[in-house]
């Protein structure tokens, strides 16, 4: 198996050293699909037909043939092929023989590229994707790392922001990309005429919207307020909340509170919130909630949070479900 960084793959790319076969895997949708999109641009940079050579496949209704068959068709006036397939991870026996096929000899003219957001280990075409691709993962990024591609973007929008206004805007909207470039790209309209986004400004604009989906679930959670935490828990689910993303949003929130806990003990307030970055609004209630919260419970609630999240990644009842349960257990 050949794992590269997500640098690593720009460099790649950048120096047109593309590989036959690539998986990009990781819930982190945004950086996953730029990246599939890098991949093809640099594989179709030199033909006119783009729209003849590049084909994309979603195998929900078992398309494996149809992808396969793309894959081997020589390129219409181009050097390469570019074929970009995605939910694979429930097809039927015949089908990933079809795959794993393709897999083990590809053909030289085409560039394929797996997306998934998660792979089942116990399958044979796991192991042979693992074996024979060029495999990039997108984790969930880390606060520092969304801060960083924050203050990047930002930069691409013409727009700048102080050191502690990003760490704010990150604490809002948390780190699902997608989400913070929707959130970034409405500060940076407002503010079009200095070029410099304020904290007045994050307030005003996200400080509601994103607070709600990453603040108040957290809240009634450790607050232990079963009804609230249910309540809201549907109403992320009904505006289209990804379970994925609310897990991790869940399981950042006991990660804080255990650091915070950790730190608490061993330093001051100040030393938790310069760790820890957390809206000025909330520092009261985040503190009033470490000082009545056991280590010991944060501890079984991150155990859960781990075992919720893999029973939804390996399709254990419905993850409405597992969330339900979960919200349910942890406000209990």
């Amino acid at each position: 198996m050949s794992t590269n960084s997500r640098l690593e793959l720009d460099r790649s790319i950048r120096e047109a050293r593309l590989n036959p076969l690539y998986l990009l895997i990781g819930v982190e949708s945004y950086l996953r699909n730029a990246a599939a999109r890098a991949i093809a641009d640099a594989a179709l940079r030199d033909t006119l037909l783009r729209e003849f050579n590049e084909s994309n496949f979603s195998l929900l209704t078992g398309a494996a043939q149809e992808a396969i068959a793309a894959a081997e068709q020589l390129p219409m006036m181009a050097t390469r092929r570019v074929v970009r397939i995605t939910d694979f991870d429930k097809l039927r026996e015949a089908d990933e023989e079809v795959l794993i096929r393709y897999i083990n000899r590809p053909a030289e003219s085409s560039v394929v590229v797996f997306v998934a957001n998660d792979l089942d280990k116990r399958k044979k075409l796991t192991k042979t994707l693992l074996d024979n691709c060029l495999v990039v993962e997108f984790p969930p990024l880390k606060d520092g790392e969304a801060k960083a591609w924050a203050k990047s973007r930002l930069q691409e929008l013409k727009a700048n922001a102080d050191s502690q206004v990003l760490n704010e805007i990150i604490a809002l909207v948390g780190t699902d990309v997608q989400t913070l470039a929707s959130e970034l790209d409405k500060l940076t309209a407002a503010a079009i005429n200095t070029g410099r986004i304020t904290r007045e400004m994050v307030a005003a604009l996200i400080g509601r919207s994103r607070e709600l989906s990453n603040f108040e679930l957290g809240d009634y959670l450790f607050a232990r307020n079963r009804k609230r935490a249910v309540e809201t828990l549907h109403r992320l689910l009904q505006g289209g909340a990804e379970p994925v993303m609310l897990i991790g949003a869940i399981a950042g929130n006991y990660h804080r509170l255990a650091l915070a806990k950790d730190l608490l003990t061993r330093g001051s307030r100040d030393d938790v919130f310069r760790t820890v970055p957390m809206p000025f609004f909330k520092r009261d209630t985040f503190l009033a909630t470490l000082e009545r919260t056991d280590a010991t419970k944060i501890a079984h609630a991150i155990k859960r949070v781990a075992e919720a999240d893999l029973a939804i990644k390996t399709s254990q009842a419905t993850p409405r479900l597992q969330l339900e349960v979960l919200v349910c257990e942890l406000a209990g």
